[in-house]
């Protein structure tokens, strides 16, 4: 059996292929190297700064000039050139020929200055503090020098790196911001799964542009497929063995399916392929196993269009250990509580215990889990 064909056989009654549950499933990392070996990094494209928290820069961010571009006070004071004031003390005070001159902070400094004394260095008409050099102020280039490298291609553009490049005088950057197509399936009312998965695509530096709904037929499917122009489609629902799971079978029409049955848990019944060049990733319609696959497939995904070069993700101590059966990829969400992370469960977690969660761990199939203490990289949600 090739790798196209993968835990698929034919399915003459709907003219495509359908996994035998009996099948073996493709592991993960296999999964995810098949879903991201042919990406290549999207254009990039400039949106000015205030668009831009959460995205992944498309190309190396070089500061333009200094900030400061001339020596300016830190804090405020009073300016003053540190020859002139050294040794003074309450002990032994410095008259002051001429006054000195107050300055807020931000301030540029006074020719001839190049330090600031605090406000109670003054007392009457005499220095009774001194200062060394530059303290209690920004050197010209201090905070960023011109020609400096801000930011590298494929990071992320984090609030604090964002004031930076304010501070630089950018007011554009080059992002790669991929824009996704979510197709739910299926009459399940209501719809509360896709604003999550919108949602968490928006964490990881995409955009869903559309949430269309298609109903549980191949080609109906398959008809939303093809109209996509988003850069990646992602089909929610339809991906088990029911009567009215189709989306496998919608996907062969449109394109091709390379995989249909992950080791993953929860998530065995994800799928994905690609339809005109683009991928495609079909997640399960239980709430569980379809965070788990975008947590596990989808993240991947998104960052190898935008050519992030690290994952969203924190490392925390877990607060009681956690254990995992070999064989099988493992989502486990857990919720951040004082001292590190509380693993909540995976698989047929009901949602009353899901909704607690902000965050998830992925274990590896040759790993029996960890010990409480153990740190360990968790995935936001």
């Amino acid at each position: 059996m090739t790798a196209e064909t993968h835990a698929f056989e034919n399915a003459p009654r709907h003219g495509a292929r359908k996994r035998l549950a009996s099948a073996a499933l493709m592991p993960l990392a296999e999964a995810v190297a098949r879903l991201t070996g042919s990406l290549a990094p999207l254009e990039a494209r400039d949106v000015p700064l205030a668009g831009a928290c959460g995205l992944i820069a498309g190309a190396d961010i070089v500061s333009p000039r200094d900030d400061p571009a001339t020596a300016r006070a830190l804090s405020d004071g009073w300016a003053a050139r540190a020859e002139d004031v050294f040794g003074a003390s309450p002990y032994a005070p410095i008259p002051l020929s001429q006054p000195l001159a107050w300055v807020e902070a931000g301030a540029i400094l006074p020719e001839g200055c190049d330090c600031v004394l605090p406000p109670e260095a003054i007392e009457g008409r005499s220095v009774v503090a001194d200062a060394p050099v530059w303290s209690g102020t920004r050197a010209a280039g201090e905070e960023i020098a011109a020609g400096r490298r801000l930011i590298a291609a494929g990071a992320r553009l984090t609030p604090l790196r964002l004031m930076a490049l304010a501070a630089a005088g950018i007011a554009s950057v080059p992002v790669r911001r991929p824009r996704l197509l979510l197709v739910v399936t299926g009459s399940t009312e209501p719809d509360t799964l896709s604003p999550v998965v919108a949602g968490l695509a928006g964490q990881a530096g995409a955009v869903v542009t559309r949430i269309v709904r298609a109903a549980a037929a191949p080609d109906a499917i398959a008809a939303a497929i093809r109209a996509s122009d988003a850069d990646a489609t992602l089909i929610l629902g339809g991906t088990g063995f029911g009567r009215h799971d189709h989306s496998a079978a919608g996907l062969a029409s449109a394109g091709t399916v390379h995989a249909h049955g992950i080791a993953l848990k929860p998530g065995e019944t994800a799928a994905f392929g690609a339809a005109d060049g683009r991928p495609v990733l079909l997640l399960p319609g239980r709430p569980d196993a379809a965070l788990s696959a975008f947590l596990a497939l989808g993240h991947p995904l998104i960052d190898g269009l935008s050519g992030a070069t690290a994952p969203v993700s924190r490392v925390e101590p877990l607060s009681r250990k956690v254990t995992s059966t070999i064989g099988l990829s493992e989502i486990v969400f857990t919720r951040r509580e004082a001292g590190g992370v509380t693993p909540l469960g995976g698989a047929d977690l009901p949602l009353q215990s899901l909704m607690e969660a902000d965050g998830a761990i992925l274990l590896a199939p040759d790993s029996e889990g960890y010990p409480a203490g153990t740190r360990v990289e968790v995935l936001p949600l």
